[in-house]
């Protein structure tokens, strides 16, 4: 185990046709993981993350056992393989899940099977259209919070439900209360202002029904207590005590991600260097963009699981 690296698992958005496929191709770990991610969901995963459709494979309910699938692929190459072990782990939204994994915490089945209801959950809260995300950078967190605020005594709902640190904040809502902040923001110079290509408002009070549900059926499910570090999204807080794990995850649901928190913690802890394990490379770009110290880049294809083992990205 490195005493310097943070393992950084992606959520949502980082899915993509194709991901995984060298990874599949070339290692047997990563053969056997999505073999076992099939057998647990039976349904055939591997090929959806392969060949797609893309709008098959991002749907909800089955981009977020995809990524996290993809992830444990990484995982468990750089593990079997003797590569670095993290001191910390942490992963943004979903990601939490395959945070859980890597920490010991939760069976790779049973996060499969958990995500995969909570993206259905989360996808049946609102109707297609009806609600929203967008990206808001350059702004001061406290200007969007009160733009939000302004736009909900005007109808529907809007809050921030990302702290993405590096000045970008993305919020989340009823698609026209999300649409009116979006207009503030880039009359008031925001760098970037973008809408996000998902089909539900995520962590914001419309997934109050979601969350409701998710914890009925975290309760069922045996946690374990961490065997590294693991940072929680809510707050950015080391979490230890396995009891206090599923109420976090239920409330993560309808609640913002404050991945600021999160890699705050990441480097008060005296990490060095983080390694994003899975598809894309936003959490990596992120690390970068905010000055904490950190060293940072994505490891999800055989070439940067070749450059880690070898000892040239760790």
């Amino acid at each position: 185990m490195s005493a310097t690296c943070a393992f950084l698992f992606p959520g949502q958005g980082s899915q993509h046709v194709g991901m995984g496929a060298d990874l599949a191709g070339t290692f047997a770990e990563a053969r056997r993981t999505m073999q076992e991610a099939d057998d647990a969901l039976d349904y055939p995963l591997g090929r959806l993350c392969v060949e797609g459709p893309e709008d098959t494979l991002s749907l909800t309910e089955h981009a977020q056992p995809a990524i996290l699938a993809v992830s444990i692929m990484v995982l468990r190459v750089l593990r079997e393989r003797g590569g670095t072990r993290p001191f910390l782990v942490a992963g943004h939204s979903l990601g939490e899940y395959t945070a859980l994994v890597a920490a010991g915490v939760l069976d790779f089945g049973a996060a499969l099977r958990v995500v995969r209801e909570r993206g259905r959950l989360m996808q049946d809260c609102v109707a297609p259209g009806v609600g929203g995300m967008t990206a808001i950078v350059g702004i001061d967190a406290t200007r969007v919070e009160e733009w939000c605020a302004a736009a909900c005594r005007d109808g529907g709902v809007v809050a921030p439900a990302n702290y993405n640190g590096a000045g970008q904040i993305v919020i989340a809502g009823h698609a026209a209360a999300v649409d009116r902040v979006a207009a503030v923001a880039k009359a008031h110079g925001a760098r970037l202002v973008r809408r996000l290509p998902v089909s539900a408002p995520f962590h914001s009070a419309l997934m109050s029904p979601a969350a409701r549900a998710l914890a009925g059926i975290l309760r069922t499910i045996a946690f374990r207590t961490p065997e590294v570090l693991l940072v929680s999204n809510l707050d950015g807080a080391i979490v230890s005590d396995a009891s206090e794990l599923a109420p976090r995850l239920a409330t993560q649901v309808e609640r913002p991600v404050r991945w600021d928190r999160c890699m705050a913690t990441v480097a008060s802890r005296g990490c060095t260097h983080a390694l994003e394990l899975g598809p894309g490379n936003a959490l990596s770009a992120l690390t970068r963009r905010m000055d904490l110290g950190l060293t940072s880049r994505s490891v999800g294809t055989v070439a940067a699981v070749s450059d880690v083992l070898d000892g040239a990205g760790a």
